[in-house]
């Protein structure tokens, strides 16, 4: 699943540490999300739409092709 983490933690000058505290996960995770290693739980999407102010689908895009 593509995101756009790295794209909107640098528009906020965080680092993944930082990034990791805001959103109550490990940097590892955020190095995995960012890489495309890993896909987050519902839970967290959630909690990075909030954190982020927007919705699922704007940080999240599914890699199916159309």
């Amino acid at each position: 699943m593509k995101n756009r983490f790295k794209v909107l933690r640098a528009e906020r000058d965080w680092t993944q540490a930082q990034l990791a505290n805001e959103l109550q996960v490990s940097r590892q995770t955020i190095n995995a999300l960012e890489t495309g290693k890993f896909d987050p739980s519902l839970k967290l999407a959630f909690r990075a739409a909030r954190l982020f102010e927007l919705g699922i689908e704007d940080i999240f895009q599914d890699e199916v092709a159309s």
